[in-house]
């Protein structure tokens, strides 16, 4: 039953990535706009049609909602599960991991679909080149953890160390060039990105607080309470104070 609950998710997953690409358009379409070249024979900044920032701000929000928030509460999620005693809190927190990693990579598909679809890719720059990259192993790595082994399996220990390690890597790598997006929009339009370069910046910090504060939140806890070893004798034997087992022994005599 588990078996045909992860082929229908994986099923009902290449189903919604193919439903994400829009039909191609033809060759007359005047949305597409060359990315690589930021200004014109005059020195002024290019201008963008309305129609075309606006899809770039949306390919922008795909990609900060997948690579800048889903994918680390995710990995957050995880995190928890493996911390947590509860059966059924370890399912639940399971559960909203695998959705939040699909909604991820469902946007991050449909980022990938507005660039191809609508923007001029000669691939000469590095946020283009690093988006190929991820668009690759985006797809990988949910393909990874549907078909990963049950536990007690000896290869099961191998398949987390690469599925951790490909999720960290591709969140860290896309929040990267969330960074390099931003940057480029503003050598593209002009405009200042301070302000939502901070706001990134002061969300990925809370993440990464609060992954650190589940960490440590069990042994923090426990800091506030005695140890066991000072509240229970180490042997049967009672044991006191030399000067009172001095005063016992002449008692006894």
């Amino acid at each position: 039953m588990l078996v045909s609950a992860r082929k229908g998710l994986l099923f009902l997953f290449i189903s919604s990535v193919v439903l994400l690409f829009p039909a191609p358009s033809d060759g007359s379409s005047n949305s597409t706009v060359n990315l690589n070249q930021s200004h014109n024979k005059t020195g002024h900044p290019l201008e963008m049609t309305p129609k075309v920032l606006f899809q770039l701000k949306l390919h922008a929000l795909f990609h900060w909602s997948s690579f800048g928030f889903l994918m680390p509460v995710g990995i957050i999620l995880a995190r928890m599960s493996s911390k947590s005693k509860s059966g059924r809190c370890i399912r639940v927190l399971f559960y909203c991991h695998v959705i939040s990693q699909i909604a991820a990579v469902l946007l991050a598909t449909g980022g990938a679909a507005l660039s191809l679809m609508n923007f001029e890719n000669s691939f000469s720059n590095s946020h283009q080149r690093v988006g190929l990259a991820l668009y690759g192993f985006i797809w990988l790595q949910p393909i990874i953890g549907f078909f990963r082994p049950e536990r007690g399996v000896k290869i099961r220990s191998l398949w987390y160390f690469l599925h951790w390690l490909l999720g960290i890597a591709i969140c860290a790598t896309g929040v990267t060039n969330v960074y390099i997006g931003l940057h480029t929009y503003h050598e593209r339009t002009t405009k200042n990105m301070k302000l939502w370069t901070g706001l990134l910046t002061f969300e990925l910090s809370l993440l990464v607080f609060l992954y650190l504060l589940i960490d440590r939140w069990s042994y923090m806890m426990k800091q506030g309470n005695a140890p066991i070893e000072q509240l229970r004798p180490t042997d049967n034997r009672r044991t006191y104070p030399t000067t009172l087992r001095k005063e016992l022994g002449m008692v006894q005599e």
